[in-house]
């Protein structure tokens, strides 16, 4: 007898590199992501009911099988992304750190606390506590795959949810590998973290599912459609959708470190990072001096799969079109090449590209890049600097370069930007403590940090009587000379200073 039950639908995962496929995984669809929903919901149940050292207790033995296997999944994140193995390990290492802090700052910032309650509610004793939404959501990127959904579904877990992760297409693998540890290390709790898989289908069954609210990182188009849909049932959402960072350089900066910042900043994962350096904008004093350090650091790098490569390939095919486009335009609207130029693009390698002289409303500085291309261009001072980072419609990361701290602080604190480093590139970024996030085009909400593990709870508030009012204002029996007596009081105190 012949067997006529369809085959479930399946989609293939290739190399970056060479194209050749890397795993096949399912096409989770409507039906898989509702059992999946279901089944983390009933997992969530018993993970809220415990106490908050016992989660972190569990989160931590997460955390230790994760470690223990850091080559394997370095290896997943590797394969899937192109990068070179080291700075797969790296991003296993930085997602490592936050997970420890949010498994244990989650009982200290989330608990019951204490608020003071005022003279008219004085027989009140005022609270409020964090509690679990329920079931998150998460939409993963590709370009760290596992470092950037982590500060969402850590988070989500530490502050006693559960979590149904969607990683991209492009990265599956990570995203299973994720949860099959998860319930290796923690098998008592086995469905409080799942994985789904599948295309943009599978995000958007995800987001109509009812969720109790849905972490997204990707494109600000893709953000907006994710979002409609979720306005549809009120589900909460957080979106992360990219920047276009700047790097202000003053005329008293180090500029070999400034330059060993940028290059890093706007090359390292073949410029495909959210917060990486985009544009810089130097003194006009020192932009030629900076100019020709950027230069000679980025075009030693070596580009390739090589094991001593410093980028790989591009991971999304689609996205060297992008970068070849935003270069012939710069360079067609007067803009110079100091380094590379449309042939640095040789599929699916990109070469580093230097542009200085680039027009502000040309595409490559308007637009995200997210390739290996910086440019450097000239201002008259920092007023000027500020002006022109400050114009763009992202407004995720920025860095100063000064020659005093306290300086370049001052001139941070001007930036329109979620999160500035002084004299260093993305150092927020290994910092837990610190929320991430940004504004405008690059999204709102913020995850990481205290303000991520409330972002993943909500607040209730509650006042305990401990004794009868001496005015009982709440009573329909209070008598009206009474209440004239409390008004005059509270206007005699609130007309003092």
């Amino acid at each position: 007898m012949t067997d006529t039950t369809p085959a479930a639908a399946v989609f293939a995962v290739h190399s970056p590199a060479t194209g050749a496929p890397i795993a096949e995984h399912p096409v989770d669809g409507p039906e898989e992501v509702s059992r999946a929903v279901a089944r983390a919901r009933t997992a969530q149940e018993k993970w809220a009911a415990l106490p908050a050292a016992r989660r972190r207790d569990h989160l931590l033995r997460w955390k230790k099988a994760l470690a223990t296997d850091l080559d394997a999944m370095a290896g997943v994140i590797a394969e899937e992304t192109g990068k070179p193995a080291g700075d797969a390990a790296l991003e296993v290492v930085l997602t490592l750190e936050h997970l420890a802090w949010a498994a244990r700052n989650a009982g200290r910032v989330l608990r019951r606390r204490t608020v003071g309650a005022g003279l008219f509610a004085v027989h009140q004793r005022a609270s409020l506590v964090h509690r679990p939404l329920g079931v998150v959501g998460v939409i993963g990127p590709w370009n760290y795959p596992l470092y950037t959904p982590m500060g969402s579904l850590g988070y989500a877990l530490a502050a006693g949810n559960a979590v149904v992760f969607k990683p991209s297409e492009l990265t599956p693998g990570t995203g299973v590998l994720l949860a099959r540890i998860f319930d290796r290390a923690v098998p008592e709790h086995a469905g409080l973290l799942t994985t789904v898989t599948g295309p943009a289908s599978t995000g958007d069954a995800l987001a109509r599912s009812g969720v109790d609210k849905l972490a997204f990182t990707g494109s600000p188009g893709t953000a907006r459609t994710v979002m409609e849909t979720c306005a549809r049932t009120l589900t909460p959402f957080l979106a992360e959708c990219g920047g276009k960072d700047a790097v202000i350089v003053t005329a008293d900066a180090d500029l070999e470190a400034a330059a060993d910042a940028i290059v890093w900043g706007a090359l390292s994962n073949a410029g495909q990072t959210c917060a990486g350096v985009e544009r810089v904008y130097a003194v006009r004093e020192v932009h030629a001096a900076l100019c020709e350090r950027v230069v000679e650091r980025a075009g030693a790098l070596r580009v390739g799969d090589a094991a001593d490569s410093a980028y790989g390939p591009m991971t999304l095919p689609a996205q060297v079109a992008v970068v070849e486009r935003h270069v012939t335009g710069a360079l067609a609207e007067g803009a110079r090449a100091l380094l590379g130029g449309p042939g640095s693009v040789n599929t699916p390698y990109v070469s580093p590209v230097v542009l200085t002289d680039v027009p502000e409303d040309a595409a490559a500085m308007t637009e995200e890049t997210f390739g290996p291309v910086v440019v450097v261009n000239a201002v008259a001072d920092v007023d000027e600097a500020v002006e022109r980072a400050n114009a763009s419609r992202y407004a995720l990361g920025a860095a100063v370069f000064c020659g005093s701290g306290r300086a370049g602080a001052a001139i941070a604190a001007r930036l329109r930007a979620g999160a500035v480093s002084v004299n260093s590139v993305l150092g927020f970024a290994a910092v837990p403590a610190l929320p991430f996030g940004g504004a405008r085009e690059s999204g709102f909400g913020r995850i990481h940090g205290e303000e991520g593990l409330r972002a993943f709870s909500s607040v209730q508030s509650m006042t305990v009587q401990r004794f009868a009012p001496p005015i009982a204002l709440t009573s329909f029996a209070v008598p009206e000379a009474t209440r004239e007596r409390a008004v005059r009081l509270a206007r005699f105190l609130h007309r003092r200073r």
